[in-house]
């Protein structure tokens, strides 16, 4: 009798085991999943992004009629992270709008002005969705490091992940703080 015990204990310790391991799993898996989704959401809408400010390029090239590169060639920039694409997005941005200020007739073109209220509502996008990114990541990583999911996290070789400004926190580098 006392041999059934233990083989009825041995499967009940099993399967409590892997009911944990499969709930841990799943957890890890919605916020992989949310992730993913989160990052697809942003790359889509840098690519919006990027697309007009190469309208816009050319056409403040056309009004100011100079073949100076305003902004750095962007049709060049390839297998770059969403993160450093971002960058350089928020560079040409910044170069179209000192040329915008600088030209009146830049700044009064109605085909210019319609292009940056499109970036604008791409950039009030691109907030959300970092925000969005960020907080989950922010929950991914506690589940990383806490009981019993930083023992399946181990298992299946996770390991953190850094936010949307490209911050290392876990290194001692303080000026890799992108703003």
């Amino acid at each position: 009798m006392t041999t059934h015990i233990i083989i009825i204990l041995i499967i009940i310790v099993i399967f409590t085991i892997f009911l944990l391991y499969s709930i841990t799993y799943n957890k890890f898996q919605d916020y992989i999943i949310k992730i993913n989704e989160s990052e697809s959401k942003i790359d889509d809408a840098l690519r919006e992004k990027f697309d007009i400010i190469l309208k816009l390029n050319n056409i403040i090239k056309e009004k100011i009629k100079t073949n100076k590169i305003l902004v750095d060639d962007l049709s060049k920039i390839k297998n770059v992270s969403s993160f450093e694409m971002d960058r350089k997005l928020v560079e040409a941005m910044n170069k179209v709008n000192f040329v915008k200020d600088k030209y009146s007739q830049v700044e009064s073109d109605e085909e210019v002005i319609k292009l940056l209220y499109n970036i604008e509502d791409i950039d009030e996008s691109l907030r959300a969705f970092k925000k969005f990114y960020n907080e989950t990541i922010t929950e991914y990583n506690k589940l990383i490091r806490i009981f019993p999911y930083n023992i399946v996290g181990t298992i299946l070789k996770y390991k953190e992940k850094t936010f949307f400004d490209g911050k290392d926190m876990s290194d001692d580098d303080i000026k890799d703080f992108k703003i």
